[in-house]
């Protein structure tokens, strides 16, 4: 029906991932070495899962920094979301920047302005693992 959830700790080059049913979370700072080895499993989870979830789903996204290569890769991840079957009246992406961060808060405007689902853009005092975990921990 769906895939089984996909976890990956963050690293110094790698950001948070926890792929599960109803909630994408990716999170932190995303310089891989290997972006396409990095990736492709969560393109891959995210494939099957827009494929076989009709329910809510909300997307959380958030990044301390992130390189050009790792920008494609999250912009096709969102581009299978937002083929999902009833995104725009079950899904949500919650883009997540810096206070002062200009260029993340461009960004999500720019990921924004190019997917087919709803979509906001939020401001936060700081990106960092306590603010991972208290968004983590919010439920509607």
């Amino acid at each position: 029906m769906y895939p089984d959830s996909f976890k990956n700790n963050p690293s110094k080059r790698t950001p948070w991932i926890i792929l599960e049913r109803g909630r994408i979370f990716i999170m932190g700072r995303s310089i891989p070495e290997n972006p396409n080895d990095f990736y492709r499993p969560v393109q891959e989870w995210v494939s099957k899962y827009a494929k076989n979830y009709t329910e809510k789903s909300k997307i959380e996204l958030g990044f301390e920094y992130i390189n050009t290569s790792s920008i494609k890769w999250i912009f096709t991840i969102l581009k299978e979301l937002s083929e999902m079957k009833e995104i725009v009246s079950n899904g949500s992406v919650t883009w997540y920047y810096e206070q002062g961060d200009e260029d993340m808060c461009e960004l999500g405007f720019i990921l924004r302005s190019l997917v087919e689902c709803p979509f906001i853009v939020v401001e936060v005092d700081e990106m960092n693992k306590a603010r991972y975990e208290k968004i983590l921990s919010m439920t509607d």
